[in-house]
Parts: C-alpha cells; structure tokens; sequence
C-alpha cells in the first residue's frame, strides 16, 4: 500500500513539475507542400547550384541535370515513376552535346502537355524573342536576375 501512494504521490508532482517547466523539445516541423517539381538541365554547375538553391528557397522541388540527352532521360523516368515534372528550365546551348530546345521536343513526343523555359544568353534569337511561336511557356535571360527567373516560373506554372 504504501508503495501505492508513493506512485501516486510522484505522479502528482510530475505533472505539476511539467505543467510549471513545459518541454524544450520543439514539435518537427511540417514541411510546406512543395510549390512543383522542376528539373533544371544547364552545362555549367555553378548556374544549376545557384538555380537549383533559389528554386528551392522558394518552395520548389528541384533536379538537376547537365545536358539535353540527360533531361529526356530524368524527365522520362520522372513520369514513369508517378512523380512527373511541372516545369523545365533548359539551357539553349550546350556545346557538344543535346541543347534545351532538342530536349524539350524529345520530351514533347512523348508528353505533349511538357511546360518549359528556355535560358541563354543569346537574346536576339528568334526562339528567344518568339518562345511561343516554340510551344515554350517562357525566357530566362542570361546573366539571371532573380527576380526574371522567379517571375518566369511562377508564370509558367500558373
């Protein structure tokens, strides 16, 4: 009996003890649903490091990719998985290799509903200055400024 009542006793006090000094620990934190899924294909690291990181400060899933033959393939396997892409930002010109636009009529043939952007720095060409007449849903000049990137995205996803 008396074991009983000591039981009882620290029981007492242990919820008073934690109603006075409430828990340190913090709840986990719910992560905030993803905004999309971007694949981003640039031949140049450092653009898909600084891409890749703006995107996702943003609430954007992001891969990323180094060339066009690359992008069909992720963008494929993304979609047979059950976890397509919403969007792609793909590099015009990748020397040696496939570039942004092949990419994306590759990935057209057999997904007619792919969204994407293209990115160079080359603005006067046609593709650039007429992206719809492409099937592209937009332009992100190089050197990015954020700000055009972002809009871009958000205005292609919307």
């Amino acid at each position: 009996m008396q074991n009983f009542q000591t039981l009882n006793h620290f029981n007492r006090d242990s919820l008073t003890d934690s109603a006075r000094y409430p828990s340190t620990q913090t709840e986990p934190e719910t992560p905030e649903p993803s905004r999309g899924r971007v694949l981003v294909m640039d031949d140049e690291a450092a653009i898909l490091e600084l891409t890749a990181r703006v995107l996702k400060s943003r609430g954007y899933e992001v891969e990323t990719t180094l060339d066009g033959n690359a992008a069909v393939t992720q963008y494929r396997a993304a979609m047979n998985a059950g976890c397509p892409f919403n969007l792609l930002i793909l590099d015009l010109t990748v020397p040696d290799k496939m570039g942004g636009y092949e990419a994306f009529k590759a990935i057209q043939a057999f997904d007619p509903g792919v969204k994407a952007i293209v990115s160079t720095g080359y603005s006067n060409e046609p593709i650039v200055t007429n992206f719809r007449d492409y099937g592209l849903a937009g332009v992100a000049p190089k050197p990015y400024k954020l700000i055009e990137l972002l809009g871009a995205v958000e205005k292609a996803l919307a």
